[in-house]
């Protein structure tokens, strides 16, 4: 009994460790991991091939080297993280990640650009009789083998592991057409009549039986490895930046800190600070970490966290957050939480396991070839087979068989995807739109709702000067001039929108003199009239203007009211003993939002406004750029946490759901879409947990994005219609022997180049 509780209770006690794997190549590498895990007693785990990582729950009582163990007999690598994961990524350790993953591509780059070169001459000969000189076939020989041994090297590599755990991918039917091309080439030049001075290959598209003993398919090896390391290449690119988002996040935060050590200040390094430490923050510095607010008041701009668009004002007691930024006076802050216990920690988190949790979208080529490979395979023994039980002969066997390897190698299928993505990211570029994978486009199909952060997406995300009130005989500009000037004195963010509306009103502003701020309440000072004369000028709450016994007129008073109702921050003015006039701020609606939102509905996707501000905000915008204002399509006051459990209940309804956001507190959601659209105008973070990024700070472009990304899928998919259609169609000539060679590099040559210009046509994309 004490051993079936110890049991249970062991169950109970699980924990997660997140190992960071190397040598995958496709989607099926991540399932074969996946499943050799999960074999092991205790241990549940999710491997995601586009981050490549692995997330493992376990019981308490396993040691997590033997995960490492199991993912090394698969054939791959793993590494355990440091100890402590967001400790760790501040000291470095993400980055040397990132610099593993930089050091991959540079090597794929390199031999890309080898075979290449190699490659062009090999083809170029095989197909224009005229360059075939005395004794070309073998320099063609020369040129290719470093191709089909180096080059390919990845892919004969893969296939050999996959050859030691019984298993088949594309790269398994790459290796094995290449090298059989290679191989029957060398047979033909040193056995057969291939290698006789003066061979030459007539270009000639015939079907007629050949022992193939004097045809060599140098150009074949040649061409699909240099085809397929280009798309190897492209892909590897685009993964390159799975973990940049964690690395963005954490680099919000301060990197050092001053503390507060027996009356002096101390600059030490984040790492150092420990909970119940005092430490200093100057106006402009970011907050150091989580704490509680012991001396001073100011104005936090909490907007790269929380999304919330106006600045916190915080006075001893308040809590402030680490990376927000103080944005007005000193403050004196005890530290109440540090390291991974950070909401920056928390959040940091929050993407990661999003990313991590995302469905993995297998690539089409991927899904196919689990079958088509096995197929081509076992069609090519059994045409080896049939021609020898037939007295075919040995070399024509020999040549049939590996005539259906070749014309059913992957040269198109592996330009399917490449090209139209190249294409379609090119022209997205263009057109202001980053794509970042394969993977993406499947999902805008299927997407019909979407999500849209107000701040910085729907709206500018600043602080705008939308409406001046003048009292009665107030000139607007003689208002915005001397209320102008006093707010260009300070540094709150409320005063410089002000500042700056009034200077793009009226032009120069005057000098202030006597300038003071009262905490909590506004500004005084005494500005220069431009008559001769000077005015004590009032410009905050109206509080302030009564202790000077400057009353609101009901009018002036209605308009802080209206102002309220609407969520926007009104500020009284007043000089010269009376109340002069209210300027509202608010965070404006951008003039292309509700164009946005009509040509997002016509794609059918219905829109949900979020956010962190208050509902009455939230409702006045829907309103404005014409989306329905029910609870269901507009949530506001929601926490970051709160903004990923919004999609997650959305996506639990049966709704695909794409998201736009701009802000560091919109990345795990982003990541937990499926579909996350980021504004370039936004956060790194944001910008590298979405799937697609909008340069320019437009939302019509997350419309036109999601048009392009549909037109991209469309074209991929007609691309690999018909690269297999080729394949299938070809195939039957081949085990019949009836496959000239000529006929089987012009097949398919033409194969390649009809996926290229069908890949083309997305350039015309308007």
């Amino acid at each position: 009994m004490a051993t079936i509780d110890d049991t249970a209770r062991s169950l109970e006690r699980t924990e997660q460790v997140e190992l960071a794997i190397g040598g995958m190549t496709c989607a099926s590498c991540a399932n074969r991991i996946e499943r050799k895990l999960n074999k092991l007693d205790g241990v549940s785990a999710t491997v995601n091939y586009a981050t490549e990582k692995a997330k493992v729950t376990f019981a308490s009582d396993i040691d997590p080297v033997t995960f490492v163990e199991a993912v090394e007999q698969a054939g791959y690598t793993a590494e355990l993280p440091r100890t402590d994961r967001v400790d760790a990524a501040a000291a470095g350790g993400q980055h040397d990640h990132g610099d593993m993953g930089d050091d991959a591509v540079r090597v794929l780059r390199q031999r890309l650009i080898v075979s290449t070169a190699l490659s062009v001459p090999v083809i170029a000969m095989a197909m224009i009789p005229a360059l075939q000189v005395r004794n070309w076939q073998w320099l063609s020989l020369t040129l290719t083998a470093p191709v089909v041994v180096w080059g390919a090297w990845p892919f004969h590599k893969a296939a050999w592991t996959n050859l030691r755990h019984g298993t088949t991918t594309m790269d398994t039917l790459i290796s094995l057409g290449t090298l059989a091309a290679f191989g029957w080439s060398l047979y033909a030049l040193f056995f057969g009549t291939a290698g006789d001075p003066g061979m030459t290959h007539a270009f000639e598209l015939t079907i007629t039986r050949s022992d193939g003993a004097a045809n060599i398919y140098l150009e074949a090896a040649a061409g699909v490895t240099t085809f397929l390391l280009a798309g190897r290449y492209f892909e590897a690119r685009s993964k390159r930046t799975a973990g940049a988002a964690l690395r963005a996040l954490l680099e919000l935060g301060a990197k050092d800190v001053s503390v507060l050590r027996d009356g002096r200040e101390e600059r030490i390094p984040i790492e150092q600070l420990t909970v119940g430490d005092r430490f200093v923050v100057r106006p402009g510095e970011k907050v150091a970490t989580d704490g509680t607010v012991v001396e001073g008041s100011s104005a936090v701009d909490a907007s790269m966290v929380t999304g919330e668009s106006v600045p916190v004002e915080v006075a001893p007691g308040d809590q402030v957050v680490g990376a927000t930024v103080n944005a007005g006076g000193r403050l004196v802050v005890e530290a109440t939480r540090v390291g991974a216990d950070t909401q920056l920690a928390q959040m940091a988190r929050l993407v990661e396991d999003a990313q991590n949790g995302k469905a993995k979208a297998q690539r089409l080529a991927d899904r196919i070839s689990g079958i088509f490979v096995p197929i081509v395979i076992a069609l090519s023994v059994a045409t080896f087979g049939f021609w020898i039980g037939t007295g075919g002969g040995t070399t024509a066997a020999f040549t049939a068989a590996v005539s259906v390897l070749i014309i059913a190698c992957p040269c198109a299928l592996g330009l399917a995807t490449p090209t139209a993505l190249m294409v379609g990211t090119g022209r997205g570029a263009q057109l202001g739109i980053l794509i970042k994978g394969p993977e993406v486009l499947e999902t805008t199909r299927q997407v019909d709702t979407i999500v849209l952060d107000k701040t910085g997406t729907v709206t500018t995300g600043r602080m705008t000067l939308v409406e001046v009130h003048a009292a009665d005989g107030v000139d607007d500009a003689e208002l915005l001039r001397l209320a102008g000037a006093l707010e260009h004195a300070s540094e709150h963010p409320i005063a410089r929108a002000i500042a700056v509306g009034a200077a793009e009103r009226v032009g120069d502003l005057p000098a202030v003199e006597d300038f003071a701020n009262v905490e909590g309440l506004g500004v005084q000072g005494i500005v220069d009239g431009g008559d001769g004369t000077s005015h004590a000028v009032l410009v905050g709450r109206p509080r302030l203007l009564e202790e000077w016994s400057q009353h609101l007129t009901p009018e002036l008073a209605s308009a802080m009211d209206d102002a309220a109702s609407l969520g926007r921050t009104a500020v009284a003015v007043g000089w010269d003993g009376a109340a002069r006039g209210v300027l509202v701020v608010a965070d404006a609606v951008k003039p292309t939002s509700a164009e946005a939102i009509r040509e997002l509905r016509e794609l059918g996707l219905t829109p949900v406004l979020l956010t962190g501000d208050n509902a009455t905000v939230a409702r006045a915008i829907a309103e404005e750029v014409g989306i329905d204002p029910g609870p269901d399509t507009v949530i506001a006051e929601v926490m970051p946490a709160d903004k990923v459990d919004v999609v997650t209940r959305l996506q639990s309804q049966g709704r695909s759901v794409a998201m736009v956001g701009d802000g560091v507190n919109d990345a795990a959601a982003l990541a937990q879409a499926d579909l996350g659209l980021a504004m370039g105008t936004g956060t790194d973070v944001a910008i590298e947990a979405s799937d697609l990024t909008l340069v320019r700070g437009d939302l019509r472009v997350a419309a036109i994005a999601i048009r392009l990304s549909r037109r991209t899928l469309r074209t991929i998919k007609g691309n690999l219609f018909w690269a297999f259609a080729y394949n299938v169609a070809a195939l039957p000539l081949a085990a019949a022997g009836l496959l000239n060679p000529m006929l089987a590099g012009a097949a398919m040559a033409f194969s390649s180049v009809f996926v290229v210009s069908n890949s083309l046509r997305l350039r015309r994309f308007r």
